[in-house]
C-alpha cells in the first residue's frame, strides 16, 4: 500500500501546487495586464501549424478606452446577470442544461445524433449556460477539453476570480482578450478588423454586431452579412439600454 500513498501524496500536492499557481496568476491580474490567455497560445500554435505563420492580433485597452456601447452589449448577449451573481448564474444554467436535452431528444426521435449531422449537415444545437467569469476563467488558465474535471477546476477558478477581482477588472480583461477572429483578440483588434476604428468609437449598433459574434467568431468573420447576424444583432440593441454596467 506504501507505493500507491506515495502516489496519491504526490497527486495531491501536484493538484494543490497547481492551484496555487492558478491564484497567483489571478491575483497578478489585479495590476498587471495578461500577455497572453491559455486559449489564445493555443490558437496561435494552432494557426502556426495550420498556416505556416503566425497571426495574433491584439491591443491592451484600459476599460476608460473601451466604448459603453460594447461593455453593454456584450453583457446583453453573454451574461445579462453579470453585475449581480457571483460568477455562476444558476437559473441560466438550468435553462441551457433543459434545452440541450431537449435538442437531443428531438435528434434522437430523428435517429441518432451522427445519422441526422450526416443527413442534414447540422448537429443538434448547444446552448451555453457559462457567464463572462466563467467563460474568462476557461479562457485565461485552462485548456479547451470538455471533460468534468476540467468544469469543476472552471467553478473554482470563476470563484477565485470574483473574489479577488473587481467586476470591472473581470470585464476589462474578458474584453481585451476574448477572440473575434481568426487570430483577432480583444475590443480594439476587433474594432480595426472589421470598423476600421478604435474601440472607444464603436456605436451602439457596431457594438451588437460584435456582441452576437462571440459565440462562433471565426464562423461569423466569414459571413459578414450573415442575415441572423443582423437580426440578433436588432434584438441585443434592444437590450443593450438595461443592460447594468459594474462601477
Amino acid at each position: 500500500m506504501k507505493p500507491v500513498l506515495r502516489w496519491l501524496v504526490l497527486l495531491l500536492v501536484a493538484a494543490v501546487s497547481l492551484q496555487i499557481i492558478f491564484l497567483l496568476r489571478i491575483a497578478l491580474a489585479t495590476g498587471l495586464d495578461p500577455q497572453s490567455t491559455s486559449f489564445q497560445r493555443s490558437e496561435a500554435w494552432r494557426i502556426a501549424n495550420q498556416k505556416g505563420h503566425l497571426r495574433w492580433r491584439q491591443q491592451w485597452q484600459p476599460y476608460d478606452e473601451i466604448s459603453d456601447n460594447l461593455k453593454r452589449a456584450v453583457i446583453a448577449s453573454e451574461d445579462g446577470s453579470f453585475t449581480n451573481h457571483e460568477g455562476v448564474d444558476w437559473e441560466a444554467l438550468e435553462k441551457a442544461w433543459q434545452r440541450n436535452s431537449q435538442a437531443q431528444e428531438r435528434a434522437a426521435r430523428q435517429g441518432n445524433t451522427a445519422q441526422l449531422t450526416q443527413r442534414t449537415g447540422k448537429t443538434p444545437k448547444v446552448v451555453g449556460g457559462s457567464t463572462i467569469t466563467q467563460q474568462l476563467a476557461k479562457n485565461l488558465l485552462l485548456s479547451g477539453e470538455r471533460t468534468l474535471l476540467r468544469k469543476g477546476q472552471e467553478l473554482v477558478l470563476t470563484f477565485a476570480l470574483e473574489k479577488i477581482l473587481s467586476k470591472e477588472r473581470i470585464l476589462e480583461i474578458y474584453l481585451n482578450s476574448v477572440e473575434w477572429g481568426e487570430g483577432v483578440f480583444g475590443a480594439e483588434a476587433a474594432a480595426q478588423h472589421y470598423y476600421r476604428k478604435h474601440a472607444s468609437q464603436l456605436s451602439a449598433y457596431e457594438a451588437a454586431r460584435l456582441a452576437v459574434m462571440l459565440p462562433r467568431p471565426k464562423y461569423f468573420e466569414k459571413l459578414p452579412n450573415s442575415g441572423y447576424l443582423s437580426s440578433r444583432a436588432g434584438t441585443i440593441l434592444a437590450r443593450m439600454q438595461g443592460a447594468q454596467l459594474p462601477g
